[in-house]
């Protein structure tokens, strides 16, 4: 369950990156959007990828994400096939990295 938790999380941090987003930015836009959430507690959750699918949905409509294409994280969802998402600057492409031994 731990390996999906990291998976989930990963995928929330990086539709941040991509809009230049802190997870400060994250707290404010949902405390706007009438949840009661601290920065900390935001920070924790993300941190332990042990958030609810309602936390995630909120932060995804809270940032604007209207869409994520599944493919995209395709690799990193196959249990069988170890995978990294690659931290990049806003914007950027991200690309998947795989170990090969």
């Amino acid at each position: 369950m731990s390996e999906w938790n990291n998976k989930v999380k990963r995928i929330l941090k990086s539709e941040l990156v991509k809009r230049g987003l802190s997870t400060e930015d994250l707290t404010n836009l949902l405390n706007e959007n009438g949840c009661t959430e601290t920065k900390s507690s935001v920070d924790s959750k993300i941190s332990r990828g042990t958030f609810s699918a309602s936390f995630f949905m909120q932060c995804l409509y809270v940032i604007g994400c209207t869409k994520i294409e599944i493919e995209e994280y395709r690799s990193t969802f196959m249990i069988s096939e170890p995978s990294v998402l690659m931290v990049a600057e806003p914007n950027d492409e991200y690309k998947t990295v795989k170990d090969d031994n």
